[in-house]
């Protein structure tokens, strides 16, 4: 019930889900009834202002489909040394965290398997978040506990996610209070032998809907912690996604508070998104600079070779309902050219789209639930995200099967044209936040 109470208000409904795959009329992709078979075409919008869009191909699937069952809040990581993409999703409900891999860049994958076994031989209760990979086949996630269930804890795999074992509890703030986790952990290494260095990580707190984020740093990966250090630029921001930029500045990307100015709206959809930076390693942080200002979260971001950051991030509100008035929902991308300062919001990236088949008060059933992207050896990008594109009007409920759904794309390397009307207009501005997909 802890688990469940908190995936479906804490998240407003930490779920994200989507319905048959409708994108854009002209970028329908058919999805297998059954089960996924690797790969289905697809394309990628990049926006373009007045010039209309660049149409991307692109790959896309829904790899839970065949397992007819509650599964979210996926993250992938990318194991280099194997040239092996593992994904940690969580599974039923009360949720269990459930392990798969791909040898191929993810058109196939592994049968899901347990990370942890009770001994009744059953899947252990406990949500998994926060997979970080440390590098020699180590890896690391968070599990969430309850009252019935136990303390929450990290646990740790050697063998490159094959087993897990060795937990240790998660320590409070240095004042006490519970320390939440949502993203994975900042994993550093010496520039020379690549030896893991330094962990830092970032917790929050929440009092009524009032939120407050701090950071830690562990230089034993991942089993000790040093004190917590509160950010006061963090007030008012939650899950905070630590990254290191080009430049050697690190990066905060900030879910951000529900706005004053929405004052009664409780569902957490209408939190927002901004960056913070530190030049100083993390010690202080810039104020959080708001990129969107409701509806558009659960961000994750990848480093590309020319040192461009990529940021994907679910847009939960903010999109016009469809021509029959059903609410839509998407997973969106958006470029940084200069380290994380501003970001190329006129062309953004509509990775998918759908309209979610509900209305009233729980429209937001269908809706999207985190992102989780990593970079891979072709130049590529996978994004994974949870989806709930089956739970349509009627008798479905938050426990109708959800999906994690995968997207394989690409930057466009070509020129667009120079708008920044979006950029330019206020965070909290209708031209910033709300967008027609159709358009």
């Amino acid at each position: 019930v802890f688990l469940f109470n908190f995936f479906t208000s804490r998240e407003g409904g930490k779920s994200a889900y989507e319905p048959p795959f409708e994108v854009l009329d002209d970028l329908a992709v058919a999805i297998p009834s059954s089960r996924s078979n690797g790969w289905q075409p697809h394309e990628v919008r990049q926006l373009a202002g007045k010039a209309g869009s660049v149409r991307l191909p692109a790959r896309f699937q829904i790899v839970t489909e065949s397992w007819n069952r509650v599964v979210a809040v996926p993250y992938i990581v990318n194991m280099p040394e194997k040239d092996r993409v593992l994904m940690l999703v969580g599974c039923d409900y009360p949720h269990r965290a459930f392990v798969l891999t791909s040898d191929d860049h993810g058109a196939t994958w592994t049968d899901p398997r347990p990370a942890r076994v009770g001994k009744d031989g059953k899947p252990s209760i406990g949500m998994g978040t926060a997979l970080a990979y440390l590098g020699k086949g180590k890896l690391m996630f968070y599990e969430s506990g309850g009252l019935a269930v136990g303390p929450p804890s990290r646990w740790f795999s050697s063998d490159y996610g094959k087993t897990w074992g060795n937990p240790v509890p998660i320590a409070v703030s240095s004042d006490k209070m519970a320390w939440h986790i949502w993203d994975p952990p900042l994993v550093e290494r010496h520039p020379k032998t690549g030896k893991v260095t330094r962990l830092a990580e970032t917790g929050y707190r929440q009092s009524g809907t009032s939120s407050s984020a701090s950071v830690r740093f562990s230089g034993d990966q991942g089993r000790t912690w040093k004190k917590s250090i509160q950010v006061p630029q963090w007030r008012g921001a939650n899950e905070v996604y630590l990254f290191r930029a080009g430049n050697g500045h690190l990066l905060a990307a900030c879910r951000t508070d529900v706005p004053r100015r929405l004052k009664g709206k409780t569902l957490d959809h209408y939190e927002g998104l901004g960056v913070s930076i530190s030049r100083d390693d993390g010690l202080t942080w810039s104020p959080v600079k708001k990129i969107y200002d409701y509806g558009r979260h659960h961000q994750s971001l990848v480093l590309m070779p020319n040192k461009d950051i990529v940021m994907t991030y679910v847009v939960r509100l903010g999109y016009v309902d469809d021509k029959d008035g059903f609410p839509q929902f998407g997973i969106e991308a958006v470029v940084s050219h200069d380290h994380g300062v501003n970001w190329d919001l006129d062309h953004r990236y509509l990775l998918h789209v759908w309209p979610g088949k509900r209305k009233g008060e729980t429209y937001w059933w269908p809706s999207s639930q985190s992102t989780s992207s990593t970079l891979l050896p072709d130049g590529s990008i996978l994004t994974a995200f949870g989806t709930g594109y089956r739970i349509r009007a009627g008798k479905d409920s938050p426990q109708a099967p959800r999906d994690v759904g995968l997207v394989k794309w690409r930057l466009n390397t070509r020129p667009v044209n120079a708008d920044r009307s979006v950029r330019d207009a206020s965070f909290d501005s209708d031209r910033r936040n709300v967008f027609d997909p159709k358009s």
